[in-house]
């Protein structure tokens, strides 16, 4: 089954580019995936470098290990914002290039089972750590309308998210919500279609952040992460929404006005034409990148 899973990682040649600046330099992929830019950054690597891989998805771990097949790779089960504590205990103080790639994994959102995606029925799960116990379901069945309103417009920017939480509520009286077919057909029945983008599409994203702490997550790491760089390291995050690109480019700037880093790039880079037409997921994909100078 693993081998049905294609994984494109997006901007790899110009991350690569970009951070790769140390051929024996130690590296952190601190949302390893299923390892498509490791496994990129290892061809260009030398020797004796190094990349850690981190990741809160073990069946993802488990496949990039198999993929990556480089003893060069180390992988660690766990956020990435836990990286400054899990990497002082094997012994790394200081890294010389970090990637955070904040886009959900082809293997997640094409598994049914996993309950990302609204375009195939599966049980309505969204966790990134299958260990994790808070589930879309839960929250769609326990959650109270205001919470659930709150999410929907803090994650979602869901502009219809007082009538959607609302037919939420009508409908987990009747039966509980357990399927993403159930929740699609219930945001369909008080939300007509407009062009391309489902009506369900917001909900379905802000339920995911919820279920992760994901803005949560990316606030706590991008205060903590940067202290792991070496001097004339970088640090790239690949952002695929406003929420999370607003917190890296406001946190970049305040970095960057303490003296300490730099932004290597002005302007979040995207892109080109090329690769969006092979792969539409790579269409809002932006990349902020910041060296450490002192």
């Amino acid at each position: 089954m693993q081998q049905t899973w294609t994984h494109i990682p997006i901007m790899v040649s110009q991350i690569a580019e970009l951070l790769l600046r140390n051929p024996d330099g130690v590296y952190m992929d601190g949302t390893l995936g299923l390892g498509g830019h490791t496994h990129y950054f290892l061809t260009r690597l030398g020797p004796q470098s190094k990349v850690l891989g981190f990741d809160k998805d073990e069946e993802a771990l488990a496949m990039a290990r198999e993929r990556v097949n480089d003893t060069r790779l180390q992988t660690f089960h766990a956020s990435y914002a836990q990286a400054p504590e899990i990497l002082r205990t094997v012994g790394i103080e200081q890294i010389d290039g970090l990637l955070l790639d904040l886009g959900l994994s082809s293997y997640q959102l094409d598994n049914p089972e996993r309950g990302f995606s609204l375009l195939q029925d599966g049980p309505l799960d969204m966790r990134f750590d299958l260990s994790a116990t808070l589930t879309a379901a839960d929250i769609v069945n326990t959650w109270p309308l205001q919470e659930i309103m709150r999410i929907l417009t803090d994650y979602g920017e869901e502009r219809q998210a007082e009538k959607i939480a609302l037919a939420i509520l009508a409908a987990r009286k009747q039966t509980p919500i357990q399927t993403t077919q159930q929740l699609r057909q219930i945001v369909e029945s008080v939300v007509p279609r407009y062009g391309k983008r489902h009506p369900a599409t917001q909900t379905f994203q802000a339920l995911r952040m919820a279920c992760n702490s994901e803005l949560e997550t990316v606030a706590q790491a991008l205060e903590r992460l940067p202290g792991l760089l070496a001097v004339g390291a970088r640090m790239a995050v690949l952002t695929f929404h406003s929420l999370e690109d607003r917190l890296v480019k406001n946190q970049f700037k305040t970095l960057a006005s303490g003296g300490n880093f730099q932004l290597v790039n002005k302007h979040a880079l995207t892109p080109d034409y090329e690769e969006v037409r092979q792969n539409h997921r790579a269409r809002s994909a932006k990349l902020r990148v910041i060296e450490r100078v002192k």
